[in-house]
């Protein structure tokens, strides 16, 4: 198995780490060259959305990641990552990917100083730390998208068919559950 981490900006390496600790072989994504080659799996970073929307169309990275999310690659994206993959963001009339079928909140919880770290239920996981830095929320799910997580009564993660999206950071934490959920999504899709 192989996993693409999306690397133009953002929290990348912390992905690539928790994916090492699942012995999972990972490479970073900087231009259109590295999605040419095979790949199981793609993680989307937290960082800065619009940033990050900017530099996938610059790069010529947009459509062929588009497309193969179609296609039904598996895909992971945390806080930004979650932005990038909703089809409808409240707050901001600058939609990207738009391939998940939710409704986002950016900035919803706050700057910098409104970050906070809890820990709370995860369909199929149980119990796990949650790490929020400027982050986003959910605030609905349409068609066949299932909440996983809530925190306070705000949908915090979310699973649509291929994808995966969590406002919150694992990556940032020493549990590797939620990588572990993705990566059972990548080998059931192969299986």
């Amino acid at each position: 198995m192989r996993v693409g981490i999306l690397a133009l900006q953002g929290a990348f390496i912390e992905h690539k780490y928790t994916l090492d600790a699942l012995h999972i072989e990972s490479f970073e994504i900087r231009q259109k060259k590295d999605i040419q080659t095979e790949f199981d799996g793609l993680i989307i970073p937290g960082g800065e959305s619009t940033v990050m929307g900017k530099l996938l169309r610059e790069l010529k990275l947009f459509d062929p990641i588009k497309e193969l999310i179609a296609q039904g690659l598996p895909v992971f994206g945390t806080c930004a990552g979650l932005l990038l993959l909703a089809k409808d963001i409240e707050n901001d009339d600058k939609l990207h990917l738009a391939t998940m079928d939710i409704v986002a909140k950016r900035n919803a919880y706050g700057r910098q100083l409104g970050s906070f770290t809890i820990e709370e239920n995860f369909q199929g996981i149980g119990k796990i730390p949650m790490i929020f830095i400027r982050a986003p929320y959910i605030n609905s799910v349409q068609d066949d998208a299932e909440v996983l997580a809530t925190v306070n009564g705000k949908i915090v993660a979310a699973k649509q068919k291929n994808q995966l999206v969590t406002a919150f950071h694992p990556e940032l934490t020493q549990d590797i559950s939620v990588h572990k959920y993705f990566v059972e999504m990548i080998r059931r899709k192969h299986s």
